[in-house]
């Protein structure tokens, strides 16, 4: 199997205010959250404003908790007074030192970038994860992308060691 190609910049990233759409199961179901989290945002005109972005948050650590019982959002960031309804909800994602690892993946690789970043980048960076939430920035969907690939960013938070 090739190795998946990545880059990985440690920096503070901000403190980011998004609504969200809850699911639990499988991580792979996450995008049927999305699905309803574009319902209520579209109409509102809310993934126009500058600066705005889709994030996917990881909630459990899927080597110890059970795969029905996975927490995950879909997330898109929004300001801080956005009126929510239904099943969408605010959070605020805490800022800080972060490992951000950059990866061009086709949708069936987000699991092997994870691993890639835990298992390749981890053990010799000087870093190790700490406690605040993971996750995923999407920079470019497979529909705008040539080969049909994600352009992701996996923010994983860290502290020296």
């Amino acid at each position: 199997m090739t190795k998946l190609a990545y880059t990985v910049e440690v920096k503070e990233l901000p403190e980011l205010t998004v609504a969200y759409v809850r699911h639990i199961g499988p991580y792979a179901g996450i995008p049927e959250a999305f699905e309803r989290l574009s319902r209520w945002a579209g109409p509102r005109g809310l993934f126009g404003i500058p600066g705005a972005a889709t994030l996917g948050v990881y909630h459990d650590n899927p080597e110890t908790t059970e795969e029905s019982k996975l927490r995950s959002s879909a997330c898109l960031t929004v300001p801080p007074d956005t009126a929510v309804s239904g099943d969408v909800n605010l959070m605020t994602i805490p800022g800080g030192l972060y490992a951000v690892a950059r990866f061009e993946i086709l949708p069936h690789q987000f699991g092997e970038a994870w691993e890639t970043l835990m298992g390749d980048w981890f053990p010799s960076s000087g870093y190790q994860p700490d406690d605040r939430m993971c996750y995923e920035v999407y920079r470019q969907d497979p529909q705008n992308h040539p080969e049909g690939k994600f352009v992701v960013d996996i923010c994983e938070p860290v502290r020296p060691l």
